[in-house]
């Protein structure tokens, strides 16, 4: 996604990209998740950053309150 209005906000296993997409989404924020290692597998090409691990973006004007809810609920779970 380079020169878009997109930042990479995290980078993490499946699981946890699922649950960060639900709390943004309960803030009103649309984030993409982008799986290279599966859109390589669907392009019948090997590679991606490694199995099971996924990208989420959002879009600039949303990145500071993105940015809190990521670093509340790692914080919520380091505790």
């Amino acid at each position: 996604m380079k020169n878009s209005e997109y930042i990479k906000i995290y980078t993490g296993d499946a699981l946890m990209v699922r649950r960060f997409v639900l709390e943004l989404e309960d803030a009103g924020i649309n984030a993409v998740v982008k799986d290279q290692t599966e859109s390589a597998r669907l392009a019948g090409f090997g590679g991606g950053i490694l199995p099971g691990f996924q990208e989420i973006f959002v879009h600039q004007d949303e990145l500071e309150k993105a940015n809190k809810i990521i670093d509340d609920i790692t914080s919520e779970l380091e505790a």
